[in-house]
């Protein structure tokens, strides 16, 4: 169990890139909704925008994150520190308390960024992709990333886990999130038994809804259990009329890579209960 866990972590960028592929092709042969139907050369220019915010996003946790996350587990190890290194656990018990710890953390990271005004001057970016897709599911202000970045460090004394445990995590939630972004549907019923574990495309969607009741609904990352458990989780009776996006970030000057990095600096109404549509 032990050989698995990690050789799951030590492959986890590849596990989300072979992802993001099957995903792509499925949007591209079964999309949910048709934004980019026969518009490739404008589902291509979306995807590269959005890609843009990723490579800055990768570079800046591998060249300056990644290191510090190492040196942080590798002092608390050696110092018995945190939450998990108070008791004797197996290895897959460890690392499944590590995870956990992680998605708990995530759901409230995110409905943070959805309550606080600072936070989410920065998550916009994220919520102001009019044509959800696979790709959205890395789009996020390098602001954002940063300050959930250094956050981690704190997590990782306080959780007391390994470098890998985090390397796990992300194997296992990269996937979903991706997953749960992608512009595609499942069958009514499959979608509803895999929502009972993790957090689905139809339960997403209505996250990413410009209404301001199902914007601030769904946070979890992976587990659909926090949710549940702080009566955050809401579905749609019909996806179909779902209209993604913000209010005030639709013009093409907002969705560009300067305007995307601009998105914190504006002045319009910074909390999501404000972008209700049927009030603007």
């Amino acid at each position: 169990m032990e050989t698995i866990l990690h050789q799951i972590s030590e492959n986890s960028s590849w596990v989300s890139v072979v992802t993001l592929l099957l995903l792509l092709i499925w949007e591209g042969y079964a999309p949910f909704f048709s934004f980019f139907r026969k518009q490739m050369k404008k589902r291509a220019h979306h995807a590269l925008r959005n890609f843009a915010l990723t490579i800055m996003n990768a570079v800046m946790t591998s060249f300056g994150f990644i290191w510090v996350w190492l040196w942080a587990a590798d002092f608390t190890t050696a110092n018995q520190l945190g939450l998990l290194n108070q008791f004797f656990l197996p290895v897959w018990a460890k690392a499944l308390a590590a995870v956990l710890l992680f998605d708990a953390w995530t759901y409230w990271w995110h409905r943070f960024s959805h309550i606080v005004p600072f936070l989410w001057r920065f998550h916009r970016v994220h919520h102001s992709d009019p044509q959800m897709d696979v790709t959205t599911s890395n789009r996020f202000h390098i602001g954002e990333i940063f300050i959930s970045n250094t956050v981690r460090i704190a997590l990782i004394i306080l959780f007391g886990a390994e470098f890998w445990h985090i390397a796990l995590f992300t194997a296992l939630m990269f996937p979903v999130v991706q997953f749960q972004h992608a512009n595609i549907g499942l069958p009514p019923k499959f979608d509803r038994l895999l929502r009972t574990l993790f957090v689905t495309p139809h339960m997403h969607k209505v996250h990413h809804s410009r209404y301001y009741k199902e914007t601030n609904s769904n946070y979890t990352s992976m587990l659909s259990i926090w949710d549940r458990l702080f009566g955050s989780f809401r579905l749609s009776k019909d996806l179909s009329k779902i209209e993604f996006g913000l209010n005030h970030f639709d013009d093409d000057s907002k969705q560009s890579v300067l305007g995307m990095l601009a998105t914190p600096a504006s002045k319009n109404r910074t909390l999501p209960k404000a972008e209700n549509p049927s009030k603007s």
